[in-house]
């Protein structure tokens, strides 16, 4: 009689040397998830905050709070390369990393075929889209240049929907607290590398 298959065990995504991307809209927690989960791993890992890179620029900053137009839309594409070309040094150095960005469904070619250029084909990219009450009341907390208005706020996470059904998986982490969120990462991760999404 012929054995059973050995049980093959779920892959370890918090031992194991990833490149993510944590897409959501302004308010959804990414950065404050990003920097637990990289200060949390087994193995080496950087928080890679565009919106940090982005304001290494001090003069002619382009804020798009003051109006999206040319400049600000360059400044945004150049912080994407740049975090690109870090995170690529990190994985070549063995050193995971976590990336976080408002990537729209919408804009493909600048979202996530920008992000699979810059950083290379293993890039996992996780959606962070609590519901839209809970980004209003997160946003109502931040402060200087990272607060929106609450209609830009709602825009941005009306637009972010269009990932259901886009095969990224999702978190909605409307009732979960940044551990409780970084915990339900490393789950969807560990699928994610068993069957990596078609993006």
């Amino acid at each position: 009689m012929p054995s059973a298959p050995p049980a093959t065990a779920a892959p370890d995504a918090t031992g194991t040397t990833l490149a993510v991307l944590l897409i959501g809209p302004a308010g959804a927690g990414k950065t404050s998830v990003a920097k637990y989960w990289a200060e949390h791993r087994r193995v080496p890992t950087a928080h890679i905050s565009l919106d940090d890179v982005r304001e290494w620029v001090r003069s002619g900053f382009a804020d798009p709070q003051s109006g999206w137009n040319d400049h600000s839309e360059a400044q945004y594409r150049l912080a994407r390369r740049t975090c690109g070309f870090a995170a690529r040094n990190f994985l070549a150095n063995g050193i995971s990393c976590i990336l976080d960005d408002a990537v729209f469904p919408d804009r493909p070619v600048v979202g996530l075929g920008g992000w699979k250029r810059h950083v290379g084909p293993g890039l996992l990219p996780v959606v962070l889209l609590p519901g839209l009450e809970i980004v209003l009341e997160r946003n109502a907390e931040r402060s200087g240049n990272r607060r929106l208005t609450d209609e830009e706020v709602a825009r941005i996470h009306g637009r972010m929907a269009g990932w259901y059904g886009s095969g990224l998986p999702i978190i909605d982490n409307s009732q979960l607290d940044v551990p409780a969120t970084a915990r339900v990462l490393d789950d969807v991760l560990a699928r994610s590398i068993a069957s990596p999404p078609a993006w």
